[in-house]
C-alpha cells in the first residue's frame, strides 16, 4: 500500500522533492546561498583523484556510475567513486548486512525514506568506532554545515548525539504541507448547493455533515452521500486527530503532550473523553463512514472518485490527491478545499504538527575505513549540498537540464520571496535525464529554500499543486501547541530503546483500539472509562513517560 501511495504522490514529489522543506529558524538561508569556501575544484589540484567506496541506493531511472551529477561531483571535488549500489527494495537489510559483515565501505550516503541509520545504529556503531565523529571535519572543512547547525536548533537536535558527537547527518528535508498532516478537505460545491458557510466550530461542522447526509447535495435524488471519510494510514487520513484537536492536542501517533517541560499523555485527560464523546455523536448519526476506521487509502479513493455521482462530503488527509484525482482533466479536485482547524466548546483550536516529517537518524556517515583524504573530500561534497546550487543539482538534477534560473515575472512559492530556482518539467516520452541523485541527494532544504522555487498561481492547475498545499497549510500554521514534545528529535538511552519501543507499540495500540471501541459504542465512556485508564497504567504508561522525560531533559532542547 505504501508503494501505491508513493506512486500516487509522484507528482507532488516531483515538485516537492526540492520544494519540500521548511525550518523553524529563518536564519538557515545564510548557509544555503553561497558555495562553500572550503570546496576546491579538481582543476586546482594536481594529485590523483581520491578513491571513495560509497554505499548508495540506486533508484529507478538513475545510473550512478554515468549520472551527470556524479561526474560533476567527481571533477569538482577530485573524487573517484566506487559505488556499492543496492536497489530500493531491501535496501535497509542490505545496509545492515554490509555493517555486520565487516566488509563495509568508506562512507554511506543513504536515501532517508528507504534505508537511513536509526539513532540506535548511530550510537552503536559510533561507540564501536565504525562510524567516525564528524565534528572536527565539519568545523575545519564544512562552513555551510556548521552555519546550519549553529542557526537551526532542530537540525542540531537531529544531528548531535547525547555524547556531543555527530556520527551522521540527517536528511533535513522538511515538507511544509507534510508538517501539518491532519487536514480536513470539504466539498465546497456542496456547501454552495446547500447555501452553507464554511464551518468553524465543532457544532457547525456537525450541522454541515447532517446537511450533507440528509439534503441531497449531489442532486441525484438518492441518499447516497458519505458525509465524512478517511482511512487508516499515517499520512493524515485518520479522522480522529482533526476532530480531537478541537478538545485536546492529538499528535496522531503517540498522543503525547508537553506542559511546563513535562511530558504526559493526552489520552488519559477529561478533554480526551470529551473529544471521544463528540466523535461518537457523529458516528451515532451516521455522519462518519464506518469504513474510515478499517479501509486503506485505495478504498478511500474509490469513495472520492465514485463513478456514478460525487458522494464524498469531507475527507481527512494531508492533501486531497489521496482521495481524488488531481491530474489534468480531473472532475472533482477543485471541489475539495481545506477546513481551518475547528474550535471546540472550550475554545480549543489545535492542529497536529510533527516537525516536518524529518525522521530521527542519519543518511550520511563516514566509516573508519575512509582515508583522511576521503574523509575531507566527502565532507566537502556534503557541504556543497548545503548550498542552494549544490542541493538543487544533487536532488533535482543539474542546472540547465532539470532546473534553471527564474525569468522576469515568475513568482516564488513563498509570499514576498525572490525566486531562485525554476524546474524544467520532463517532456512526455523523454528518456530519463539521469542528471541528479534524487533522494540520495536530499540534505538541507529549509523553508527559505523551498519558498524560493518558482510556482504558478492557479492552485487548481495540477502543475501548481504545491502552491495549493502551501496555502492550505498556512491555515493550520500557528494552531500547534506552544509546547510540543519533540519525539522526532530526542535521543533515547541505548539501554532503554528496546523497552521504550515495546511500550510505545503496546500503549499506542491500546489507546487507538479503545478510542474506536468508545466511538462505536462497544465500550461506554461513563462506565468503562476508569477501567480504560487503569489498563493504560497496567501497560506501564508511567514508565514510558519516564523514559521519554529522561531523553527530553538530556536533549539540546533543554540545554
Amino acid at each position: 500500500m505504501k508503494k501505491r501511495i508513493v506512486s500516487m504522490l509522484a507528482f507532488v514529489l516531483m515538485v516537492s522533492m526540492v520544494l519540500a522543506a521548511c525550518s523553524k529558524n529563518d536564519n538557515g538561508n545564510a548557509s544555503s546561498s553561497a558555495p562553500s569556501s572550503g570546496s576546491g575544484a579538481a582543476s586546482e589540484q594536481s594529485s590523483e583523484p581520491v578513491k571513495v567506496k560509497l554505499f548508495a541506493v540506486q533508484e529507478p531511472n538513475i545510473d550512478l556510475a554515468t549520472n551527470k551529477f556524479t561526474k560533476f561531483a567527481e571533477e569538482k571535488f577530485n573524487i573517484k567513486f566506487n559505488f556499492e549500489t543496492v536497489p530500493s527494495d531491501g535496501a535497509k537489510e542490505k545496509r545492515q548486512i554490509s555493517l555486520a559483515s565487516g566488509d563495509y565501505p568508506d562512507a554511506y550516503m543513504l536515501t532517508a525514506y528507504l534505508d537511513q541509520f536509526s539513532q540506535a545504529d548511530l550510537l552503536k556503531y559510533g561507540k564501536q568506532g565504525v562510524l567516525i565523529p564528524l565534528n572536527d571535519l565539519i568545523k575545519e572543512y564544512a562552513p555551510n554545515i556548521q552555519a546550519a547547525l549553529d542557526s537551526n536548533a532542530d537540525l542540531k537536535a537531529f544531528s548531535v548525539a547525547p555524547d556531543g558527537n555527530i556520527y551522521g547527518l540527517p536528511a533535513y528535508t522538511q515538507c511544509f504541507h507534510c508538517s501539518y498532516p491532519n487536514k480536513m478537505w470539504i466539498n465546497t460545491k456542496w456547501l454552495d448547493n446547500l447555501k452553507l458557510q464554511m464551518p468553524k466550530t465543532t457544532e457547525e461542522f456537525k450541522k454541515v455533515l447532517e446537511a450533507f447526509k440528509n439534503d441531497d447535495p449531489n442532486g441525484n435524488g438518492k441518499k447516497d452521500e458519505v458525509p465524512l471519510s478517511g482511512s487508516t494510514e499515517d499520512f493524515g487520513v485518520r479522522v480522529v486527530p482533526f476532530l480531537m484537536n478541537a478538545f485536546v492536542y492529538d499528535d496522531d501517533r503517540n498522543h503525547l503532550v508537553l506542559k511546563d517541560g513535562k511530558v504526559g499523555s493526552a489520552a488519559t485527560t477529561e478533554e480526551w473523553r470529551q473529544g471521544l464523546t463528540y466523535i461518537k455523536s457523529l458516528y451515532d448519526e451516521g455522519l462518519i463512514d464506518p469504513g474510515a476506521f478499517t479501509q486503506n487509502a485505495e478504498a478511500f479513493k474509490k469513495i472520492g472518485e465514485n463513478g456514478d455521482a460525487q458522494i464524498l462530503g469531507a475527507g481527512a488527509g494531508m492533501h486531497p490527491a489521496i482521495f481524488v484525482n488531481i491530474d489534468v482533466g480531473n472532475k472533482n479536485s477543485k471541489d475539495y478545499n481545506p477546513v481551518t482547524p475547528l474550535t471546540g466548546p472550550n475554545g480549543v483550536s489545535l492542529a497536529t504538527h510533527d516537525g516536518g516529517g524529518v525522521s530521527p537518524g542519519a543518511k550520511f556517515a563516514i566509516t573508519n575505513k575512509a582515508s583522511k583524504d576521503a574523509q575531507i573530500a566527502m565532507i566537502k561534497l556534503v557541504d556543497y549540498m548545503f548550498t542552494t546550487e549544490g542541493q538543487t543539482n544533487a536532488a533535482s538534477g543539474m542546472e540547465g537540464i532539470d532546473w534553471r534560473k527564474p525569468k522576469d515575472g515568475e513568482v516564488a512559492l513563498g509570499e514576498g520571496v525572490t525566486p531562485q530556482v525554476a524546474t524544467i518539467p520532463a517532456v512526455e516520452g523523454e528518456a530519463p535525464r539521469n542528471a541528479g541523485w534524487s533522494g540520495m541527494g536530499h540534505f538541507y532544504m529549509p523553508k527559505e529554500y523551498r519558498d524560493s522555487f518558482v510556482q504558478g498561481t492557479d492552485i487548481y492547475d495540477s502543475a501548481n499543486y504545491e502552491r495549493r498545499l502551501y496555502q492550505a497549510t498556512l491555515l493550520y500554521q500557528g494552531h500547534e501547541p506552544k509546547d510540543l514534545f519533540p519525539l522526532w528529535a530526542i535521543w533515547l538511552d541505548p539501554a532503554e530503546v528496546d523497552e521504550a519501543s515495546m511500550l510505545q507499540t503496546n500503549i499506542r495500540t491500546y489507546i487507538d483500539e479503545n478510542a474506536l471501541q468508545f466511538i462505536t459504542g462497544h465500550k461506554n465512556l461513563e462506565k468503562d472509562w476508569d477501567g480504560y485508564v487503569k489498563g493504560l497504567n497496567d501497560l506501564k504508561l508511567g514508565r514510558y513517560l519516564e523514559i521519554l522525560q529522561k531523553a527530553y531533559d538530556g536533549s539540546t532542547f533543554k540545554q
